[in-house]
């Protein structure tokens, strides 16, 4: 080959090559700006700390045993009588779940109070859900305190910011409480959402047994979608309260002691395909929601039957053993043992919630 024909060859040679790696690493530079949160997800172990852990107390109970003995087992002392229960909520659209709740706790409830907006946390219009459904729940209506918040409808092209608009939402229920529900100190208060719900016997411990924490963390089963779908014991938020002058409504952290096996948290439990899509615009992580497809009800349904993440993201896990132990679909459960004892006795109404109900409707 003549010298000029080889520098011609090698030239043609690096141009290629350099117009290969510029495609590479554009391909590359597009990946991860399109998988980014994934990424930073996958890596969490390595650029976040998980918070410290819970003094996490044993839980004791079992049928036909006194009241006295299990307060006693927990190192606590019986009262004469029981403490009052107020259950306050920040209500959205969860209406099978709220009838659920209300009616497995309602032989131990003095109040059930809640609130709800005519805005999403994230400025979306919505009806007031609660109120448009009222007669659904006349079995607990001489214990209803209901208020109403008035949202921020978000301007065209702007956002709300959810987690301010939450907190506001917080402060209102606080005047609920102190203001409308006649709590008095020394009742205990349960703070909540909607479907994170105490068991029963748990509620009744803490409320006939004396020397409680004042504060502490109620630790719930996750399920996602149905009872069909357990995933972990991961839930922590709900919390019960002695309530007191310092009593404030919150829904993060307020103390390391945690009561374990308290309930059930039912996240993403709903009957219609409406449903979810609602609660993907409408709550705290709506930006999660990456492009319109996401809200397909086909997809929505492919998803719930598998057991697998609505918004196509890593488990929030602190070590890599742990992220990868969750990451892929839930295992399905056969199980329908230790679940609220309202939704077993209404099994035809509820389905949906219970082992082979994912199909859903498009509501």
């Amino acid at each position: 080959m003549a010298p000029s024909s080889r520098f011609t060859y090698r030239r043609a040679s690096r141009k290629f090559h350099c117009m290969l790696l510029l495609i590479l690493g554009s391909i590359c530079v597009v990946g991860i700006i399109a998988h980014a949160q994934k990424i930073s997800y996958f890596f969490r172990p390595l650029w976040d700390v998980p918070p410290p852990p819970f003094e996490l107390l044993p839980h004791y109970y079992a049928e036909n045993v006194s009241m006295d003995y299990l307060c006693r087992l927990h190192g606590w002392s019986v009262r004469s009588e029981p403490r009052r229960v107020f259950d306050a909520i920040i209500f959205s659209n969860e209406l099978d779940l709220l009838e659920i709740r209300w009616k497995e706790l309602d032989p131990y409830i003095t109040k059930f109070v809640i609130l709800e907006a005519n805005t999403t946390f994230t400025g979306i219009p919505k009806p007031l859900f609660f109120a448009e459904n009222r007669d659904r729940f006349a079995f607990a209506e001489s214990k209803i305190v209901h208020g109403v918040f008035p949202g921020r409808v978000a301007e065209h092209g702007s956002h709300e910011d959810p987690f301010k608009l939450e907190e506001e939402h917080r402060i209102s229920m606080n005047y609920l409480l102190r203001e409308l529900s006649g709590i008095s100190f020394g009742d205990l208060l349960i703070m909540s959402d909607t479907d994170e719900i105490p068991s029963p016997h748990t509620v009744k411990l803490l409320q006939w047994c004396d020397d409680i924490p004042p504060v502490l963390h109620l630790e719930m089963r996750n399920y996602l979608y149905s009872f069909e779908f357990p995933v972990d014991y991961s839930s922590w938020r709900a919390t019960g309260h002695v309530f007191s002058e310092w009593t404030q409504y919150r829904h993060s952290r307020q103390t390391d002691v945690l009561l374990s096996d308290s309930g059930w948290h039912c996240s993403f439990c709903f009957r219609y395909l409406s449903e979810f899509v609602f609660k993907m615009t409408a709550y705290s992580h709506a930006e999660r929601v990456k492009h319109k497809d996401f809200l397909k009800h086909s997809r929505i349904q492919k998803l719930i039957c598998k057991g697998d993440d609505l918004f196509d993201m890593l488990p929030e896990e602190y070590t890599f053993k742990n992220l990868i132990k969750k990451m892929g679909s839930i295992p399905r459960s056969a199980s329908a043992v230790h679940v609220p004892a309202y939704l077993i006795q209404n099994a035809d109404k509820f389905r949906f919630l219970l082992p082979g109900g994912c199909s859903r409707s498009p509501g």
